[in-house]
């Protein structure tokens, strides 16, 4: 077990070092962590870098259901009692992660009140932003899917300093991921680099007035948006 120097768990040294039922994978971009089907038998944590989740439909149409970064989970169905992977998770840009085997997660959960408290922090924010995710599909433009998804892979809204740029995504992705065509993505990001929202020099860098477009119905008054409140664009 990971311990401060008084004794105290640590759940963020238990997350970053070698141990029992843990280790530390470095991935190249391109490396797939597991694939659909595989057995469902440990907890991946992400130290650093990005990685997407895809699934394959029995028709073959493959869809992204979500990019992940530094402190986000990946493979929790595998404390659930999911027997198989039901999606393929590949590192889109060089990455960190922890594997730890689910026997080591269920023991640690029950020993460590710390870590249960981080885990389940991380569970409860998850589902806050898949329901959030459900929202802006069923009720909000494209063009409006497309800003918030940029901003909230740029972490735009999250605790600390934010990192606007973002690993090699292509607009295909991010097609899938709002639910619209190549054409109309490319459209939109175009629109938004002549307005001074994005720009792109190698790689995508988000500004925070990409806000305006999620914070005003009216995206023609874009130029005049407020946007001093970076949390509630991302809701």
């Amino acid at each position: 077990m990971a311990a401060r120097p008084n004794g105290v768990f640590d759940p963020k040294a238990f997350l970053a070092n070698v141990g029992e039922g843990r280790t530390i994978l470095k991935a190249l971009e391109g490396k797939v962590f597991f694939s659909q089907g595989d057995p469902a038998d440990a907890l991946f944590y992400i130290q650093g870098g990005k990685v997407k989740v895809t699934t394959l439909s029995s028709h073959g149409k493959e869809a992204v259901v979500s990019i992940l970064g530094p402190g986000d989970f990946f493979g929790e169905g595998s404390l659930a009692g999911q027997p198989l992977r039901i999606s393929t998770v590949t590192a889109i840009a060089d990455s960190s992660v922890a594997r730890l085997q689910k026997a080591a997660v269920i023991r640690v959960l029950h020993e460590q009140p710390a870590f249960s408290e981080l885990f389940i922090t991380y569970l409860l924010a998850r589902n806050i932003r898949m329901e959030a995710d459900l929202i802006d599909q069923l009720f909000n433009s494209s063009e409006k899917r497309l800003a918030r998804l940029l901003l909230l892979l740029a972490n735009f809204g999250k605790d600390g300093k934010p990192q606007p740029v973002l690993a090699k995504i292509s607009q295909e992705t991010l097609a899938e991921m709002i639910g619209t065509t190549r054409s109309r993505v490319s459209s939109f990001m175009n629109k938004f680099g002549r307005m001074g929202f994005i720009e792109y020099n190698g790689h995508l860098e988000v500004h925070s007035s990409l806000l305006s477009v999620v914070l005003h119905d009216d995206s023609r008054s874009v130029r005049d948006a407020d946007v001093s409140n970076f949390e509630q664009g991302l809701r």
